[in-house]
């Protein structure tokens, strides 16, 4: 996360013309102007983002096949029936 006081580092991105102008008339469009710094930092953040959430779901995805976890799983299911049903009459009074 970044936050005030954070050292920024200064790198030369090259990017194809088109990209670029793609980027300055979108910029263009917005009602809040910002520029293609921040653009680009926003669209890196994303971007991270996306990677992030990938490897998290491919990490659940590996959970759905661990039979180890599956055992766990359905134990811990077994053991909270009871106040489950207990919270769902509560809940429908």
């Amino acid at each position: 996360m970044e936050g005030r006081g954070v050292k920024k580092i200064q790198k030369t991105v090259r990017l194809s013309k088109p990209l670029f102008e793609e980027v300055e008339h979108l910029i263009g469009c917005c009602a809040k102007r910002e520029s293609v710094n921040d653009f680009i930092v926003k669209s890196l953040k994303l971007r991270i983002s996306l990677l992030k959430r990938r490897e998290l779901d491919a990490k659940f995805a590996e959970m759905s096949n661990d039979t180890d976890y599956q055992k766990d799983a359905q134990l811990i299911m077994e053991e909270f029936e009871c106040s489950d049903g207990e919270t769902a009459k509560f809940l429908e009074e």
